[in-house]
């Protein structure tokens, strides 16, 4: 990655990872053939797929350009594996399909890359047990043997926030008897529940308590995608390094659980607008202008932290260039994810020079300071290989990323569009 003057143009993005998952695994329990447009064009999503057509749900491409599929339903029954669910890199494919394949009634065995095999896995082992499935672990992580059975709802209150957990109850709710009530610590992001009603399940939501009754049917649905704001992160912290900036993101997703980096960027200086905001399948979509200005600085904390979790990286990789730098607290789960990213940040930030202070929740950062460019490392975590190609715009000098292939889990053609909005 080589300096850059400015930022400047726009940019549609790949469907957002977090409903393309959702809709994958519901158009596959619903009566009737799914249309799903933009659908993520990651790693991660694609092992999805890759894991319902194991389970005996058919599905084609019928327009690569556009990236639409479509996906026959088979209804809340689906078909016992031949070999193992092979889940790539991917905690949502694993997690949240863990729920679905929990009320079969067959065996199998949920696997994933190395990078997965040491996330945890007991935060759904627990609960998916309770409800009356049979599941074991290595050491509490990947691979899964999953032991399928009659569900019955519970009442759980789930430890650590995760929007993951939260989808797996719901979808095991969904196929188990009885009414399942789940209850988070903080709020999380809320697609498992917005895409339910959109397939046509009743569900009730109360503060941070969702209930749910078993046996509803699924209806196919006609949908389109809209961009994923997690990867708008990273054009967003772009233009905001540049006063002259000028960015614009079409269909980019609004919702109200996922848009607080939206606010987080605004308090560090960028100036956003958003027009033409519509509503597709309950989910805010709109048009997003940014334009550059002072970069001041931030503290992130709190239930912030939580719905931050995936944009954190890349708001770290731009905290030296900063005024007031930035402060993340109460973000230990950044430590299990596809890498420690509390320590990958914290590693590829004092490489590149910068000073940071590495905490067992987070990070603090101080602001006013020079980067150069240097080699680093992605540590096989795309959020990271992502997160510096961002900081390196700002660099003095050229800085490469190892291993920067990974960021195909979650957007191929990351580095090819960010070129295309680069001045030099």
């Amino acid at each position: 990655m080589r300096p850059a003057r400015n930022v400047r143009g726009a940019v549609s993005l790949p469907g957002d990872k977090s409903i393309s998952h959702r809709y994958a695994m519901l158009a596959a329990l619903a009566e009737g053939k799914s249309r799903l447009e933009n659908y993520s064009s990651g790693a991660d999503c694609a092992s999805t797929l890759a894991c319902l057509r194991l389970l005996g749900v058919k599905w084609e491409r019928i327009d690569d350009a556009h990236n639409v599929i479509e996906v026959r339903g088979n209804g809340p029954s689906l078909a016992a594996p031949e070999q193992s669910l092979d889940c790539g890199n991917s905690g949502s494919t694993i997690r949240m399909l863990s729920g679905i394949v929990a009320a079969q009634n067959f065996s199998c065995e949920m696997t994933g890359d190395k990078s997965l095999s040491r996330r945890p896995m007991e935060r759904i082992v627990t609960p998916l047990n309770a409800m009356g499935a049979k599941i074991t672990s290595r050491n509490g992580c990947p691979p899964l043997r999953v032991t399928g059975s009659s569900l019955r709802g519970i009442h759980y209150r789930i430890p650590v926030a995760s929007a993951q957990v939260k989808t797996c109850l719901l979808l095991a709710g969904l196929l188990a008897e009885g009414e399942t009530i789940i209850e988070e610590p903080l709020r999380t992001r809320d697609h498992g529940e917005v895409a339910l009603r959109a397939f046509g399940a009743e569900l009730d939501r109360q503060k941070n308590q969702v209930r749910i009754r078993g046996g509803q049917r699924l209806r196919a649905i006609v949908a389109g995608v809209p961009g994923d704001i997690s990867s708008a992160a990273f054009f967003l912290c772009a233009a905001a390094l540049f006063p002259d900036s000028q960015l614009t993101i079409p269909n980019l997703l609004m919702n109200p659980t996922r848009a607080r980096l939206l606010d987080i960027l605004s308090q560090l200086g960028l100036r956003i607008s958003v027009t033409q905001l519509d509503e597709v399948q309950g989910e805010p979509v709109g048009t997003l202008q940014a334009q550059g200005n002072r970069l001041k600085g931030a503290t992130i904390a709190g239930a912030d932290a939580a719905a931050l979790i995936d944009e954190i990286p890349v708001l770290a990789a731009i905290a030296p260039f900063s005024e007031e730098g930035i402060e993340v607290r109460d973000a230990k789960e950044l430590r299990v994810k596809e890498s420690d990213r509390v320590a990958s940040i914290a590693a590829n930030l004092r490489t590149m020079g910068a000073q940071v202070e590495e905490r067992q929740d987070g990070l603090k950062i101080p602001g006013g300071q020079t980067l150069h460019g240097a080699e680093i490392e992605s540590f096989g975590d795309h959020r990271i290989a992502m997160a510096f190609s961002i900081a390196a715009l700002r660099a003095q000098g050229e800085t490469l990323i190892r291993g920067s292939e990974c960021g195909r889990i979650s957007y191929p053609a990351f580095f090819s569009t960010l070129e295309t909005l680069l001045e030099r």
